[in-house]
Parts: structure tokens; C-alpha cells; sequence
């Protein structure tokens, strides 16, 4: 079912230009709404959202989708959390509609911006940590476990940081929960899409999968049954795509050999079982 939280995406508030400097190639961060102005656009983006997931719960997939397309464009386009969770939803509307590339590709895209939100929240706890002094513990210390405490200052705003503590610990887990969501929906679609590359891929999904610990019982059930069935389904396909690929070089290669009264079965393949690599033995025909 598709997430009840804000979203957004493609939005652009317009950048400030210096004509001094329009050959400046330096990446600079996104110019963000004013706090009046990215409240309204949530609030339209939110109205569309909710549109969209009345329609995905009547099991209209394809209008659900254009209407998470309208919430994302009027969403301001630095909002990674909110347009993690549209993708997510759009991915969701694919599996119903069994379009399993689309629904790979939506995941993906959900599952990098939740990548960007999660190296930047790192990036900005090294930023604090090397601003402050060497001396300065910042209300910090380690316990015997090597964990880290974090101690308040008697003297300062106790109320204002347990809050803050408080909500950077609920983003970590909403971004933990949207990444099971979306890593759920894309390890589907890869296995229905079947081939030896995108069951590798599922593989690789439902392992990441099976080593969170947000996961509900029933979707631990799916992941521990995926990773039983999926080694055997991995090396079919890709014995398949091999036999495949070998089909269409002896064709290549008969194509290249017949001028000169040649085809490849005048070669002879023999494997090596000790290193695994193969010889070949050119056999005259009678």
C-alpha cells in the first residue's frame, strides 16, 4: 500500500544568477523555497498524494501513477525523503500493473535518493564532529561498550536537544522503512522479470533485505523463501543465456567459416576439469 507521508521532487524555485560569474562550472546546492513557499507546495503535493492513493486503493494503478507524477512535480526538488516515498508508491503501481521494468527503475530511483539522504546526514555528523574542538566532548562519551552517549549539558536547553535527538532518530527510521519498502518492491519485479542478470539482482536485494532488522514477519518470510529458490533459478538462466550466447556464435562462426568449406564443427571444444578452461581441436572433415 502505498505511504502516507509528504512528498515531492521536480520542483524548481528559481536560481539567483550573478552575471559575473555565468562561466562557473562548481556545482552549487539546489536554491530552496522559503519556508511560506515549500509549506504551500507540500500542501498541494500532499493533496495530489492523497488522490493518488485513493486511486491506487481502487486498484486504478495507471491514474494513481499520473497523479504521483502531478504530486512530484509540485514538490520542491531538494526534498529526497518525500520523493523517495513517491517513487516508492509509483513502483508499487507498476508491480500491480506486472510492469516489472518500470518497477525497477522507480525503486531504484526512490532507493537513491534514501542513498543521498542517508550519506548526507553521515557527511554532516563528521562535519559537526570535526568543528568542534579536540579538547571538547560536546556532551558525548564513549561506554565500555564503545558506544556513544550523548550527555546533556545541565546549564543548557535539555528539552530542545532531547527533541532533536528525537527527531533525527525518526527520520533514520522512516528512511529505514521506506528503503525496506522499496528494496521489497524492486527484488519482486527483478525476480518476475526473470534472466540470469535480474535474479542476481533480486538476490542481491533480498540479501540486504534479510540483514535489516525494520523487516515485518511476513516480509522476512518472502525474503528467507526468495533466497532458498533463487540460487537454482540462477544457475537455469544462466545456463540458458549461456547455451544461448554459444547458439549465436556458431551461427556467427559458420557464417565467417562456409567460404572456406569450413563450419565450426570442424572445432572441437574440450574442457579442462582441473583449471576449467578449454582447448580446441580443429578436426578435418571426411
Amino acid at each position: 500500500m502505498p505511504e502516507n507521508t509528504p512528498h515531492g521532487p521536480r520542483r524548481k524555485p528559481e536560481e539567483n544568477k550573478d552575471p559575473e560569474h555565468d562561466d562557473q562550472t562548481e556545482i552549487q546546492a539546489p536554491t530552496r523555497f522559503s519556508p511560506e513557499e515549500e509549506a504551500a507546495l507540500l500542501s498541494e503535493s500532499n493533496a495530489q498524494k492523497s488522490q493518488a492513493n485513493a486511486l491506487f486503493g481502487s486498484s486504478q494503478y495507471s491514474e494513481a501513477i499520473g497523479t504521483y507524477d502531478k504530486a512530484i512535480a509540485s514538490c520542491p526538488n531538494y526534498l529526497e525523503y518525500e520523493l523517495a516515498v513517491l517513487k516508492s508508491n509509483i513502483a508499487a503501481c507498476h508491480l500491480k500493473l506486472e510492469d516489472w521494468k518500470a518497477a525497477v527503475d522507480e525503486a531504484t530511483k526512490a532507493l537513491d535518493a534514501l542513498g543521498r539522504l542517508e550519506n548526507e546526514g553521515s557527511n554532516n555528523m563528521k562535519a559537526k564532529d570535526q568543528n568542534q574542538p579536540a579538547a571538547a566532548t560536546n556532551g558525548k562519551t564513549e561506554n565500555q561498550n564503545g558506544e556513544v552517549v550523548v550527555e546533556l549539558d545541565e546549564e543548557g536547553d535539555d528539552a530542545e536537544e532531547l527533541e532533536r535527538l528525537k527527531i533525527s532518530d525518526q527520520r533514520r527510521e522512516d528512511i529505514q522503512r521506506i528503503k525496506a519498502k522499496a528494496l521489497m518492491r524492486r527484488a519482486k519485479a527483478r525476480s518476475e522479470q526473470g534472466g540470469w542478470a535480474n535474479l542476481q539482482g533480486a538476490e542481491e536485494d533480498y540479501k540486504q533485505l534479510s540483514t535489516m532488522q525494520n523487516l515485518p514477519p511476513q516480509d522476512l518470510k518472502i525474503v528467507r523463501q526468495a533466497l532458498a529458490s533463487l540460487p537454482l533459478r540462477i544457475s537455469a538462466a544462466k545456463e540458458k543465456e549461456m547455451g544461448e550466447m554459444m547458439g549465436k556464435l556458431k551461427e556467427l562462426g559458420n557464417g565467417i567459416l562456409k567460404p572456406f568449406g569450413l563450419s565450426t564443427d570442424n572445432f572441437k571444444m574440450t574442457k579442462d576439469e582441473q583449471t576449467g578452461g578449454y582447448s580446441m581441436n580443429f578436426q578435418q572433415g571426411t
